[in-house]
């Protein structure tokens, strides 16, 4: 009897290795590798590529603008590049109870409804709980199937049999291949099963869309490989106590990344919303110190948002520093300046930083409106509440320009703003906006002596 052969896989990056570790080499975590048999394709023929074996030259081949979905939703256009495109694969990542299958599942109504046939296979629900859901969002009349499944193998000849223009497959963790001699969910199951949707996806000319489970971290589960192999990576954000969510692209062959779209939960399921700005700057303060506006660029749109800061004496005498949406490293760097180069003594007092709606600030455009909310809460002076503020500041205390500063500007004015504090390398950017005034400032102590 031939000896089975064994392998050990790390569940978290998917590196292999012949004897087991209590630490992964590759990606350092704990107790995730685990044994796996190997095994082999019997079937050659479900090796092939997906090319046939031809070859072109470049000059030969025509790239033409391949025509699009529409979603049914304009914030999801937006976040997939201007809609569904034919072939293409999207990964949807979120954690449990975001929203994921309700959104996917009012986008296959949509398509659904325009003489196209949409399949939607799901491992994790029964075809009655599927309905149930449709009929209490008041969906399901149009070309929209529905399977029960978690074989991919049986999957495969649905999808050959009845030829649907959208697939969707909800969750990629539960789906399984009998040629692969592990649990679904594994890194092997997951790239394997990936591999055979990839290639349906782009033999057959269909778009397929894939859930994938979140780690605890909030990466998507399973091997980093799977979100290389997909053409775009969506991630649905979102407290569980907020009603909105946030469609984050962040790996898109089709479209720009970073691009968001916001949605509202309600009872009739997730309802787009047009002006952001409007939405996460609804119930601010008027005349509070500690509360600033700013404006983030996500993707190509600008969103204007509050940023909130709390600063307290410390009794204790070792003062906590906690952030909600920022960075805290970058939290503690502005802090910093704003000691040395603004002259606050703020090592005894506790700070409290927030940005309101949930959102997560990453760019540094952001960090003249941080500062300035900490200092208006430590000396209890409120910044005039229609000013906004943009620039980054350096470990010098310099404020250097932005991006995008004019599209910026202009989302302000919109939302009746009549004061930007920008910096001074972004004056030429802005000569002309009008009905707004230009204030440029070079540093954090100019800025400090014109609000306070």
């Amino acid at each position: 009897m031939a000896k089975v052969k064994t392998k050990f896989v790390c569940q978290e990056c998917g590196y292999e290795t012949a004897k087991w570790f209590g630490k992964c080499p590759s990606c350092g975590e704990w107790n995730t590798l685990v044994e796996e048999i190997e095994s082999k394709a019997s079937d050659t023929k479900s090796q092939r590529g997906i090319s046939k074996g031809k070859i072109e030259k470049i000059q030969n081949i025509t790239s033409s603008k391949k025509d699009r979905i529409s979603s049914g939703s304009k914030e999801m256009d937006r976040v997939l590049g201007g809609g569904i495109i034919k072939s293409s694969l999207v990964l949807v990542g979120g954690d449990p109870g975001i929203g994921k299958s309700t959104l996917l599942l009012q986008v296959a109504d949509h398509v659904s409804k325009k003489n196209l046939k949409v399949l939607y296979v799901s491992g994790e629900e029964s075809g009655e709980q599927i309905k149930l859901r449709a009929d209490r969002l008041g969906l399901g009349e149009g070309e929209l199937y529905i399977l029960s499944e978690t074989n991919i193998d049986i999957i495969k000849e649905l999808v050959e049999k009845e030829e649907p223009d959208l697939l969707i497959l909800d969750s990629i963790q539960t789906i399984y291949s009998p040629e692969v001699v592990s649990a679904p969910g594994s890194v092997s199951q997951v790239r394997e099963v990936t591999a055979m949707v990839m290639r349906m996806t782009k033999v057959r000319d269909m778009a397929s869309f894939i859930v994938g489970h979140v780690t605890k971290s909030g990466a998507i589960a399973g091997p980093r490989v799977l979100e290389h192999m997909v053409d775009t990576v969506l991630y649905f954000e979102g407290e569980r106590h907020f009603s909105y969510r946030i469609l984050r692209s962040v790996k898109n062959r089709f479209g720009s990344t970073n691009e968001i779209g916001i949605f509202e939960m309600r009872e009739q399921g997730l309802v787009e919303v047009e002006n952001p700005s409007e939405v996460f700057l609804r119930g601010r303060p008027v005349d509070a110190y500690g509360t600033v506006v700013t404006a983030a660029m996500e993707g190509t749109r600008p969103v204007l948002i509050e940023i909130q800061a709390l600063v307290t004496y410390s009794p204790a005498g070792f003062a906590k520093r906690i952030t909600t949406g920022i960075d805290n490293n970058r939290a503690a760097m502005l802090l910093a300046v704003l000691e040395k180069k603004a002259g606050l003594a703020l090592q005894s007092s506790d700070t409290f930083l927030n940005v309101t709606g949930g959102l997560q600030l990453k760019e540094p455009a952001c960090d003249l409106a941080i500062l300035c909310a900490l200092a208006s809460s430590f000396k209890e002076i409120p910044i005039d509440f229609k000013t906004i503020l943009l620039g980054e500041v350096g470990l010098t205390g310099e404020i250097r320009g932005v991006n995008s500063v004019e599209k910026r500007i202009i989302e302000a004015q919109k939302m009746g703003f009549e004061r930007a504090i920008i910096a001074e390398a972004n004056l030429n950017a802005t000569k002309d906006l009008k009905n707004i005034e230009i204030v440029p400032v070079n540093n954090v102590r100019q800025a400090m002596d014109m609000l306070f």
